[in-house]
């Protein structure tokens, strides 16, 4: 009875409602972002303007450029360097595809198999980053030189005969051809396709593997149904760091390739710099801009993924 007419514990002082922030850390964010964005503005953006009203000029470099809203600039463009347009995909696709071919068994094998050596391995990947653009693709003048082993070797094996009869090379020569400019875009994007993918593969839970051969899948079936499709981030952003670039490339042309072989950075190149033709320069640019935006909107929304490395 004494337990039932005790009195109840005081109850526990309530504790302050919290404050709410204030509006200043609100901000924070913001003004953490604000340099970003400046940056974007003064250096992307403004230049972006700034070209777009380039391309709509009529006039010369002596008596100066005004904005007329020639449109027609674009269509004459497009109709006169097609072939050029079209030649950049296709390198640039080529390259892409050689990338993927070359740089997925390298980085399974950084991913799963290097052990020990993983460190060493990248840092031969990413070595050529240590060196120039520019003195990375003039080393495959001399590898692909006439007199060199390179070209020795594809003799011997009568690849050059297959080559030249696809246009890709030229009897027994193999510099100022397509397979040439292919062969340094190749080499030189070759990274951008490697760490995506490594990356990509290094997140797969290796548990996932082990319960494919518990359920008795054969290791082509575990790559098939289990490495490869939760390896496609990887995969997606790969090819788009190559083919971007590569598309929009200009050295490899100049210095590997011929008038035969020019691709449209060249074009832009020498409209911009020798012939001074601003307006066209500007035109080619918007247009080789919005057709890779196009070709990439369509190939993310086919590859099925949205989660990019």
């Amino acid at each position: 009875m004494s337990t039932l007419t005790e009195a109840p514990p005081p109850l526990a002082p309530a504790e302050p409602a919290p404050k709410p922030p204030r509006r200043r850390g609100r901000l924070t964010p913001y003004w953490l972002l604000l340099p970003g964005i400046l940056w974007l503005v003064v250096f992307f953006a403004l230049p972006l303007v700034y070209q777009a009203s380039t391309s709509v000029q009529t006039g010369s470099l002596e008596q100066g450029y005004k904005v007329t809203w020639h449109f027609a600039t674009y269509w004459d463009a497009l109709t006169e360097y097609w072939p050029q347009f079209l030649r950049s995909v296709l390198y640039a696709a080529a390259a892409t595809v050689l990338c993927l071919l070359l740089g997925y068994p390298l980085a399974y094998l950084i991913a799963f198999r290097a052990g020990r050596w993983r460190n060493l391995i990248m840092i031969l990947v990413i070595a050529p980053f240590f060196t120039s653009f520019l003195i990375r693709t003039l080393a495959w003048k001399t590898i692909l030189a006439d007199n060199g082993p390179v070209v020795h070797a594809l003799n011997s094996l009568h690849i050059l005969d297959l080559t030249s009869a696809l246009g890709w090379t030229a009897g027994d020569r193999v510099l100022a051809t397509p397979l040439a400019v292919v062969c340094g875009l190749t080499y030189n994007f070759l990274p951008f396709m490697i760490l995506p993918l490594y990356t990509s593969l290094e997140r797969i839970d290796g548990r996932l593997h082990e319960a494919a051969g518990d359920l008795y899948a054969r290791p082509w079936t575990t790559f098939r149904k289990v490495t490869f499709p939760l390896s496609m981030p990887g995969v997606v952003s790969g090819t788009l760091l190559t083919f971007i670039p590569a598309a929009g490339d200009y050295v490899n042309a100049e210095l590997l390739g011929s008038t035969d072989t020019r691709m449209i950075g060249n074009v832009i190149q020498t409209q911009f710099l020798r012939i001074l033709d601003y307006p066209t320069a500007a035109a080619l640019s918007f247009i080789l801009m919005a057709a890779i935006l196009a070709m990439v909107t369509i190939y993310i929304r086919r590859s099925g993924t949205e989660d990019l490395v």
